[in-house]
């Protein structure tokens, strides 16, 4: 069974029990209303016959009968006078005898108190009063339900008829409703089947409100745009990295296949190539370990924390003063407190003094800020092109003057990204006297302050 058909189901029988209760309820509060005045009469009737004594005569065959108002021996009601030696006494013209039990037998010798009774006698549904009469006796009278027992079953056939047209409506409403109220969820399926279909990720779902079902497509669609963004990172992983090593390793294919080959090389020529071959795989190595980087910190969200800025450029300038020896670092580290992830800042802090390095003379100097949340590296370099500061953080982007330096192109991509994962800035421009100016700024990110 579907869920919507379970839904209607549910919306039918929770509907059918509530028609249930109320019908019997309305049935119940009917029989007592019809059957009070029933009772109110005989209650009546039973106090006159209290308050006076019942006559007795013979008929002219020799049977002795009571002698009550005509009008109460008719149809419309009985009575019966029953004495303690189980001797019974009607009217004259009723033919009904009321059966005679032990309970009657008990109240004709006051050993019991008056009480009601339903009787069925000669196919007459009757309502029977016995009390007790004198030391001796009991009086039964009784009417005939017949009346109140037609009325209740047109009642109980109307109430039934309502209680099987509720159901039916609901039912109809019941899928009615289910259908407005799982259209998201049908959407959802025909979503996800068309995504397992077409392998097309970029399916989305349109909602509006915000109840439950709104709020599970939405996260559907976030999940779609998240599967969407790593494939296509996947992608352009895969399409960077054939396309960055196509060149290097064609040059390494030569230069490793004139190395094997048995033709005599000039003298040096052989040692040229191999250092060549190791300089290629060096490249290659960090341009693998630099996509997959990119890669990874597109794919991968860490949870942010405090980060004092300073810190981390004074161990990244340390790092960099010890692996490039060939340039100074001076450094001006003001106490500044962001909010980010350490690692990845720490990361694009030092691919900028790798950059600034890379474009320095030997023993030039590159100079260091941290101040109000801000990185400020700048070099004393050749500096950069106006026509190309737009586009120094592109992905493996080289200028004309940097296209025969080493290099994957991605370091300055890489800051980008950070920048970007923690609502930063970073920018590029000329500085005074020559060399450039790059400022990684976090004020655009939350801030926090300082302890």
């Amino acid at each position: 069974m579907s869920f919507r058909a379970r839904i209607a189901v549910s919306a039918a029988a929770a509907v059918a029990l509530t028609v249930i209760f109320a019908s019997v309820l309305v049935y119940l509060v009917a029989r007592q209303q019809l059957r009070a005045p029933v009772d109110e009469a005989l209650a009546t009737r039973a106090a006159d016959i209290s308050r006076q004594p019942l006559g007795v005569f013979e008929t002219p065959g020799g049977d002795t009968v009571l002698a009550v108002r005509p009008e109460f021996g008719e149809a419309r009601g009985y009575v019966q006078l029953v004495r303690s030696d189980e001797s019974v006494l009607v009217p004259l013209r009723q033919d009904i005898r009321l059966p005679v039990d032990a309970d009657v037998l008990a109240v004709a010798g006051n050993e019991s108190a008056a009480y009601w009774k339903d009787l069925e006698v000669d196919g007459i549904h009757l309502r029977v009063f016995t009390f007790a009469f004198g030391p001796d006796a009991a009086v039964q009278v009784a009417r005939p339900l017949t009346e109140v027992d037609k009325s209740l079953e047109q009642i109980g056939l109307f109430l039934l008829l309502i209680a099987a047209s509720g159901v039916a409506v609901a039912a109809v409403l019941g899928l009615l409703v289910s259908r407005a109220a799982l259209a998201p969820v049908t959407r959802l399926t025909e979503a996800a089947e068309r995504v397992t279909e077409t392998r097309d990720l970029s399916e989305r779902i349109e909602m509006s409100g915000r109840d439950e079902l709104s709020r599970l497509a939405t996260s559907f669609n976030t999940m779609l745009a998240a599967l969407e963004e790593a494939t296509r990172a996947q992608r352009q992983l895969v399409a960077d990295a054939s396309h960055e090593l196509r060149t290097p390793l064609t040059s390494l294919r030569t230069n490793i296949e004139v190395l094997a080959s048995d033709r005599a090389l000039p003298t040096g020529e052989r040692s040229r190539l191999l250092s060549d071959v190791v300089e290629q795989l060096g490249e290659m190595t960090t341009l693998i370990a630099e996509l997959i980087e990119l890669a990874r910190a597109e794919q991968q969200a860490s949870d942010p924390e405090e980060v004092r800025l300073d810190l981390l450029a004074a161990d990244a300038v340390e790092r960099a003063q010890r692996n490039m020896p060939g340039v100074a670092f001076s450094s001006e580290l003001e106490e500044s407190v962001v909010q980010g992830v350490p690692s990845t800042i720490e990361r694009a802090i030092a691919n900028l003094l790798d950059n600034a390095a890379k474009w320095s003379p030997p023993g030039a100097n590159i100079e260091v800020g941290v101040r109000n949340g801000e990185v400020i590296v700048r070099d004393h370099g050749q500096g950069i092109a106006e026509e190309d500061l737009p586009y120094v953080f592109d992905r493996f982007y080289r200028a004309r003057s940097a296209r025969g330096m080493p290099g994957s192109g991605l370091g300055l991509a890489i800051v980008r990204q950070v920048a970007d994962a923690h609502g930063a800035e970073v920018v590029a421009e000329q500085a005074e006297g020559g060399g450039t100016r790059m400022v990684l700024s976090f004020r655009r990110a939350p801030a926090i302050s300082a302890s």
